[in-house]
Order: structure tokens, then C-alpha cells, then sequence
């Protein structure tokens, strides 16, 4: 009897545990990151000398709101290296609109702008793909740009978009990022406005800024690709 006790003990311990395992994305399976409730699965990432007073990430009425103040980044708990991503985002009414971006394949020291390709989202440059912090991003191909030791995001490598096809201040937007390999594709609303080659392969959270300007999102699902 007390052996019966004893390994019944050992099969709960084990389903207890399976259960807290965090477990695998499945590829093409989408994954709703943002659950519309709370923050459950992100992990927020600022600056130990700058911390904020007030919270800056907060959801409210199923939207996710950023305060844009202090910088930092808003990073999921898993890593993802090949994706789908589709993010939907705007600029508050009646206000200014500011920065803000995507980041994926974070990775290296932990920092309120971390080394990562980023998907821009910038009123007037959303679509641009840069590599921060020296994330690399193949030189010499079309609309290619490069900032060398930038105050804040170190060596910059990027890709300009080839349109603006961003929705008015105030009006949400859609942008679709497919990353497989070292190709970067992205979409915005419905248009494709960027192809990028050459960034910088490994895997890593994806993240959203905290960057100058109040910024809300409503959706942000990805689907994990084979590698």
C-alpha cells in the first residue's frame, strides 16, 4: 500500500510539472500574444538607470497601452527565429504621433534597446528594417542605409521601405512582418512595402518599444515557421 502511495505521489509530482512546462510553439500553429487581458507571457525590459514611476504598459479595454516613456521594450518570455507576425497598432487620436517599433530576434546583453532586427514603426518611416546594435543586415542591396555608432542603438543597418502605405493618425493600422531565413518581408495593410535579405539569423523574443510617444496595440499573433 505504501508503494502504491508512493509512485501515485510520483505521477501527480510529474503532472504538475508537465503542466508548469512551458511548451513548445507548434509551426503554423498562430499564437495570440497578447491575450486582451494583461501581460501574461511579456516580460517589460528598461533602462535600471531610468526607471519608470508610473507604469508605462497597462491594457485597457482589450488594448494594449504604451505610455512611450521611459525607453524600453516590451519582450515576449519565448524566442522565435523563423515567423509570421501580424501586429495592429495606432497612434492615439487627436494626438501627435511618435516612435515606436517591433523588435525580433532579440538577443545579447539585456537593455532598454536591445541588439535585435526591427521592423520600424515610426510615423513617416514605419516599414523600415533595421539591425540594431550591429544585428546584422546585408549591405550593398537596394535602398540599404548604415549609422555607424549611433548614440543609443550602436551600429545601424537597415533597409528603407519602398512606400508609405501607413493609415492617418488616429486610424489603426496592420502590418504583417514574414521572417524566414534571412529574409524579411513586410506588409502594411494589405500592401507589401519592404523585402530585406541578408538579417542576421538566431533566435529571440519579439518585442515592442516604449519609445517617445504613446502608442496603442490591439493584436499581435505570430505563427512559428520550420527553421
Amino acid at each position: 500500500m505504501k508503494r502504491q502511495f508512493f509512485f501515485a505521489g510520483l505521477i501527480t509530482v510529474a503532472l504538475l510539472t508537465g503542466c508548469r512546462a512551458p511548451r513548445d510553439p507548434v509551426v503554423n500553429r498562430p499564437l495570440e500574444l497578447f491575450n486582451g487581458r494583461n501581460l501574461a507571457g511579456w516580460t517589460p525590459v528598461f533602462d535600471p538607470s531610468d526607471p519608470p514611476r508610473d507604469p508605462v504598459w497597462s491594457v485597457r479595454d482589450r488594448l494594449l497601452i504604451c505610455t512611450g516613456e521611459p525607453l524600453g521594450v516590451l519582450q515576449t518570455e519565448r524566442a522565435f527565429t523563423n515567423f509570421r507576425l501580424v501586429v495592429e497598432y495606432r497612434w492615439p487620436p487627436g494626438q501627435k504621433p511618435g516612435n515606436s517599433g517591433i523588435l525580433t530576434r532579440i538577443n545579447g546583453p539585456v537593455r532598454a534597446l536591445p541588439r535585435a532586427a526591427e521592423v520600424q514603426l515610426m510615423h513617416g518611416n514605419a516599414g523600415d528594417v533595421l539591425g540594431l546594435q550591429g544585428m546584422q543586415v546585408l549591405d550593398g542591396q537596394p535602398r540599404f542605409f548604415a549609422v555607424n555608432a549611433h548614440e543609443i542603438a550602436g551600429d545601424i543597418r537597415g533597409v528603407k521601405k519602398l512606400v508609405d502605405a501607413e493609415k492617418p493618425p488616429g486610424e489603426w493600422n496592420r502590418v504583417e512582418v514574414l521572417a524566414e531565413g534571412g529574409s524579411y518581408t513586410v506588409w502594411m495593410n494589405g500592401q507589401q512595402i519592404n523585402h530585406a535579405v541578408g538579417v542576421e539569423i538566431r533566435p529571440g523574443p519579439i518585442g515592442l518599444q516604449s519609445e517617445g510617444g504613446e502608442i496603442h496595440f490591439r493584436r499581435a499573433t505570430l505563427t512559428p515557421l520550420a527553421p
